[in-house]
């Protein structure tokens, strides 16, 4: 299942959401396939690792990976996917936030999403897993997706479900259940550390969509779980 639109025209262009997919395009195309894919990945992929200083190779710093690591990508289909979700959601929450609190909305939820991840790479699994590099843009638009949730729960996207029949469906169902097998396949891996599950970073996704959740939640007044609190707190006595 593929979002292709929230059909709801933003007020305003959403420069910052076409600069990052501009910018990812580019370091796929000017860096990762001049480079070689595997040897950008190694480059600059954000391994646990290099936090604690035991990585077998040589790494770069972790604070350059954590931000290198989240504008590149691991093929077509990875960058293309992507773009295409962070196309959808983007353009809304920008038009709700304004570029400013957006951008940081992003870098936030995408270090948060590689502070999960990393944490419990380095928690709970081994220490060859901690040397593997993790790369894409995906924790950071995962935090896109939960402040499109918080923001816009009850609008309809415009999803295919392939090969071709077209649904719209509200953002809560949408992403509710999106954020739901995140976790459960998160959890999986962790039972199950043998497999690979297609080398998805399942808790980086669910890092960067609380993370982007509860900043939309803090930054706009008007979301649901700040309007829900003062629903719930009216007509309350003051503390004395």
């Amino acid at each position: 299942m593929l979002p292709l639109s929230d059909a709801v025209r933003p007020r305003r262009m959403p420069w910052v959401t076409l600069g990052l997919i501009v910018t990812n395009v580019a370091v796929w195309l000017a860096y990762q396939m001049t480079a070689g894919l595997e040897e950008s990945v190694d480059e600059i992929g954000f391994r646990a690792c290099s936090v604690v200083g035991e990585c077998t190779a040589d790494t770069l710093p972790w604070a350059v990976t954590a931000t290198g690591s989240m504008f590149a990508h691991g093929g077509w289909a990875h960058l293309v996917g992507n773009m295409l979700f962070l196309g959808v959601f983007g353009m809304r929450v920008e038009d709700r936030l304004g570029p400013m609190r957006y951008v940081l909305l992003y870098l936030v939820s995408g270090y948060a999403a590689t502070a999960l991840e990393g944490g419990v790479t380095l928690a709970l699994m081994s220490d060859e897993r901690a040397n593997i590099p993790g790369i894409g843009a995906s924790g950071a638009i995962s935090g896109v997706l939960g402040a499109y949730l918080v923001l816009f729960p009850f609008h309809r996207v415009v999803v295919v479900l392939l090969p071709a029949f077209f649904l719209r469906v509200p953002a809560l169902g949408l992403l509710a259940v999106w954020f739901a097998l995140q976790a459960l396949e998160g959890t999986y891996g962790l039972a199950h550390p043998e497999e690979e599950l297609a080398g998805i970073a399942f808790f980086a996704h669910v890092g960067g969509f609380v993370a982007g959740a509860l900043l939309a939640a803090i930054l706009v007044r008007e979301s649901w779980p700040r309007t829900a609190l003062r629903l719930l707190t009216r007509g309350r006595p003051a503390t004395p």
